[in-house]
């Protein structure tokens, strides 16, 4: 890590990100896949949750925090 500057998202961050991008494309298109997507969407964050929760966290405020950055421009790597 101290070697190579390049940054890899963890925590989480990667399924939030994929679970973002899917809920905007849900909302374009009609009919059930529309809610299919959308519950794909949903199972992804279980990931951060179950992190939040294995680490002593409340996973509904962490998760909300890390939603409000995602949507925010340029802040998917920073959080």
């Amino acid at each position: 890590a101290f070697q190579n500057d390049s940054v890899v998202a963890g925590g989480g961050a990667i399924e939030m990100e994929l679970s973002k991008y899917l809920r905007d494309y849900s909302r374009t298109i009609p009919g059930k896949q529309q809610l299919l997507i959308g519950a794909y969407a949903k199972a992804l964050e279980i990931i951060p949750r179950q992190l939040c929760d294995n680490a002593g966290f409340d996973a509904t405020n962490i998760l909300n925090k890390l939603r409000a950055k995602h949507a925010q421009v340029g802040e998917v790597t920073s959080s």
